[in-house]
């Protein structure tokens, strides 16, 4: 049975600083730093990228929608969304239809064209919604398009201009591109570029009209749990019909994401490693130092669990220590960036002008494991190797 008395005893003991072996409690600082410094690193680093991550996932959830059903071989119509309206009425749905125009407004832009519910629309598109807050009356050929194409075609609120459609129509011997004069009233933010410039909304009445259309291109859904409700909607809807999420929309680009995530927490775990290295040097270094009072306590009678027990716990209290110092430095540090405006970053490039941060508690609760099991893991040879200190041969040259 360990003698816990006589352990803490030792312990305490050999964490006062020895005048004599100065350089090992210097390798015992450099390891509590190493461990700090990794530690609070890891912690602001992935909550840099959990900020990131869930930002462009807010950006691409509300321009590709949560769930979105959409004619395939069979066509989506009125009779469909009221059915899908009477079975999921927790749902908000937004019925469109999709082409491709281009405005002549200085020159030509090509935008990808929702013709959408305005009110419907606005019920799950926050940043659509923001876009016509202040619109009281929507004309039936009212358009809202990006801020980027706003800005640089240099269009004003109310200014009308002419609209040229994808679809042709019969013209004399041939066809032509139907076009068509509509009002631009207002313009959205989503703060990503490609959205921004590349996509508008019009009224679906007008849109209707103009491109000779009764059924819809798809329906955009909301729910509040799209990863199972997507589910439950396919089994509802006609075969020919397809049904597709947010996240399969753009799964290459949020797999490359995790990547990074992985790639970067595995890298700067390696600074913890390094600093462990510093553990299990300053703790040879001891039991170097320290070989006669070892034979001697195992001689008087300490077990060699008690040894072990003893560097064991020296090498987990720097750890433990680095471990708990750096989560406060990188709390600070997360709660630093998140209060104050310190980094700015450009806008029309990450969709973002002020750095987000958002640490995850499986994130978290990885950082300290990891830690904590190199640590330990750090620690375990150098006590295994003070147990086994050879008494007769120490103390017989010693």
């Amino acid at each position: 049975m360990k003698n816990e008395k006589f352990i803490r005893f030792v312990v305490r003991r050999y964490l006062r600083f020895d005048k004599k072996h100065p350089f090992i409690y210097v390798s015992f600082f450099l390891a509590f730093l190493g461990i700090l410094v990794g530690v609070a690193t890891l912690m602001i680093a992935m909550g840099i990228m959990n900020g990131m991550d869930k930002e462009f996932e807010k950006k691409l959830k509300i321009m590709n929608y949560p769930i979105t059903v959409y004619s395939s071989l069979t066509k989506v119509d009125e009779n469909l969304l009221k059915k899908l309206e009477k079975i999921f009425p927790d749902f908000k749905f937004s019925p469109y239809i999709e082409t491709s125009a281009i405005i002549q407004k200085n020159g030509l832009n090509g935008v990808l064209l929702y013709g959408v519910d305005f009110k419907k629309e606005a019920n799950i598109n926050y940043i659509f919604k923001n876009a016509i807050k202040e619109i009281k009356k929507v004309g039936l050929f009212d358009v809202v398009v990006g801020k980027r194409l706003f800005e640089d075609s240099g269009i004003y609120k109310g200014e009308k201009v002419i609209m040229i459609f994808s679809k042709l129509s019969p013209f004399g011997f041939g066809v032509s591109p139907i076009m068509k004069r509509v009002k631009i009233i207002s313009y959205f933010n989503s703060g990503l570029v490609a959205y921004d410039k590349g996509i508008a909304y019009m009224n679906i009445e007008g849109l209707k009209r103009i491109l000779h259309q009764d059924y819809y291109s798809g329906i955009h859904i909301w729910s509040s749990n799209p990863f199972k409700d997507i589910e439950k909607i396919k089994k509802v809807v006609p075969n020919g019909v397809g049904v597709i999420g947010w996240w399969q929309q753009n799964g290459n680009f949020f797999a490359a994401l995790k990547m990074e995530k992985r790639a970067l927490f595995l890298v700067l775990m390696l600074i913890v490693i390094v600093a462990s290295l510093n553990i299990i040097s300053s703790l040879l270094m001891m039991i170097m130092s320290k070989r006669k009072e070892i034979a001697l306590m195992i001689s008087l009678g300490a077990s060699k669990e008690e040894i072990k027990a003893i560097f064991l716990r020296l090498g987990m209290i720097i750890g433990i220590f680095g471990i708990i110092s750096g989560t406060i430095i990188g709390g600070i540090g997360i709660w630093v960036l998140k209060t104050f405006d310190i980094v700015k970053l450009p806008a029309d490039v990450y969709g973002v002008s002020k750095l987000p941060v958002d640490l995850s508690f499986i994130d978290f609760s990885l950082i300290i494991i990891g830690a904590f099991i190199i640590v330990l893991i750090s620690s375990i040879y150098p006590a295994i190797r003070a147990s086994k200190t050879d008494v007769l041969e120490t103390l017989r040259y010693e």
